[in-house]
């Protein structure tokens, strides 16, 4: 019985080694792991399965302004399964478009894709690759650089004198106007024309047609709550907006396509001359040529312009919508602005885009709607590579907003950030090109918005000659609800502004 007792024995010690070399081994890499834990960005308490859907309004810069207060200037939301890091500071949004651009390169879709038309086929939102590159050149060089902003200067022109032509004979008949309306088709026509000259010669209404189907489409997708395109019951159309959304998205097409054979198969297939040559023209000789560097599919070309006309013309008409109701509100400032085109300009001839280097209370003025109204206050990124910004990890792939509304009203950079005052940019250097991390209205780095010297063109001249020319009045004599952002995730969407113009001076009888 003994040896048998002394086996057992044995037995019993070499199975306690086991488990303690088991247990220490196991002890070991747990202190290792835990001595090189990542460190992530703090999150506000989750609720089981929608995280912290529940946190989250309809305006969600707002709401991630008063998280951001509580948790920290970079903090993790998650929304279902899908988890957000919220940067709200000048520090962190340096670090992301500056020094790790080339990592934060690309973008997540922002909507609900679910009923999207053109899935994948997006230009705004491409991964940072060959297509982007494409598509953000032709945008440079074709649209929006220099020279070609000045070969379009006629058509800028033209259109504001047909915005200030319709709203005189709303003064003249006493009539009220939706500001923003009539804006907002000022800056679909400019755009439409650009991209689409001869085209509009040959059916001039089709700006029209265009706008009403992006209109809609935008008004559908506005009216998903976040927590629907990124939570739990992302897959059901729970209000028939995705219906909606995708029936629009579709008229859209069909109107896109017949306009892409008439480019194709009709007179407007003959060019004489690169110079007359337009950007459809550009991008259909693209799809053609099997030889390209990119090879563009049709959809990509529609939803190329549809973004096109989302981003070019939303977010300049909001900014100027803006621009009115702010001045009508606070009209010491509308004087002030009134006075020194007046002094600069005289009074017999209308403002001029090539004027705005001599106003620098107008250039302020902009320079001040553009920080207290961005027409996108979120900037999207997602991670290519692990990085560490402002002392904590980021995944690879980890989603990143970048809430510019709460950092251009950081109260350590700016003086009473809620007030409009566009005295605090007379006088000092802050540009517009999104080197300067407090002040970023058109983003910074590679993703920036390309269509950023256009929009100041159009916004000084178009806002110069509503002061220069009307006194508004709002019905019933009450303020404009200059408070009210937009929904949805830009917050460009421009709302009503309706009031009278009041004729003060006529360009076309001076």
């Amino acid at each position: 019985m003994a040896p048998t007792l002394g086996l057992i024995d044995y037995f019993y010690h070499f199975l306690i080694l086991i488990i303690s070399t088991i247990l220490l081994s196991f002890l070991v890499k747990s202190f290792r792991k835990f001595k090189t834990k990542a460190k992530y960005p703090p999150s506000p308490p989750a609720l089981p399965i929608i995280g912290h859907i529940h946190m989250l309004k309809s305006g969600l810069p707002t709401s991630f302004q008063s998280l951001a207060k509580k948790y920290g200037h970079l903090m993790q939301i998650r929304v279902g399964a899908t988890n957000f890091v919220v940067a709200s500071d000048a520090k962190s949004a340096e670090e992301i478009l500056r020094t790790f651009d080339t990592d934060f390169a690309s973008k997540f879709q922002p909507g609900p894709t679910t009923y999207h038309i053109y899935e994948d086929s997006s230009f705004t939102n491409a991964p940072y690759g060959a297509y982007w590159r494409f598509m953000k050149k032709l945008c440079m060089t074709k649209l929006f650089t220099g020279s070609q902003l000045d070969r379009f200067i006629h058509i800028r022109e033209q259109e504001t004198s047909k915005l200030l032509k319709s709203l005189l004979k709303r003064s003249k008949e006493g009539e009220l106007c939706d500001l923003a309306t009539e804006i907002t088709a000022l800056t679909n026509n400019m755009i439409y024309r650009m991209a689409m000259g001869r085209r509009c010669s040959k059916n001039p209404n089709q700006a029209a047609e265009i706008r009403k189907f992006i209109t809609d489409s935008m008004k559908y997708a506005a009216k998903f709550h976040f927590g629907e395109v990124f939570g739990p019951l992302k897959k059901f159309d729970l209000f028939g907006n995705g219906k909606r959304l995708k029936l629009t998205l579709k008229g859209y097409d069909q109107l896109m396509e017949q306009i892409m054979k008439d480019y194709q198969d009709n007179e407007l297939n003959n060019c004489e001359s690169d110079q007359e040559k337009d950007l459809m023209d550009i991008l259909l000789k693209t799809y053609k040529d099997r030889n390209a560097e990119v090879k563009l599919t049709r959809d990509q070309i529609k939803n190329f312009f549809m973004e096109l006309f989302m981003a070019g013309v939303d977010t300049t008409a909001a900014a100027i919508r803006w621009a009115m109701a702010e001045l009508i509100n606070h009209p010491h400032i509308f004087k002030k602005l009134r006075e020194e085109i007046d002094s600069v300009l005289g009074t017999n001839r209308l403002i001029k885009e090539s004027d705005a280097p001599k106003l620098p209370y107008l250039q302020a003025v902009v320079k001040e709607i553009l920080r207290l109204h961005p027409p996108g206050p979120l900037l999207r990124r997602l991670s290519n590579k692990d990085r560490k910004v402002n002392g904590f990890d980021l995944k690879e792939g980890t989603r990143v907003f970048i809430n510019i509304y709460m950092i251009m009203r950081d109260p350590d950079s700016y003086k009473e950030p809620e007030k409009f005052l566009p005295e605090r940019f007379l006088g000092n250097s802050t540009e517009m090109k999104g080197q300067d991390f407090h002040y970023l209205p058109f983003g910074s780095g590679r993703r920036a918005c390309p269509g950023a010297s256009h929009a100041m063109f159009v916004m000084h001249a178009t806002i110069g000659a509503l002061i220069q020319c009307f006194d508004w009045r709002v019905k019933d004599g009450k303020k404009t609800d200059d408070g009210v952002a937009g929904t949805g995730y830009s917050g460009a969407f421009a709302l009503p502004l309706v009031c009278y113009p009041i004729t003060r001076f006529d360009p076309f009888e001076a």
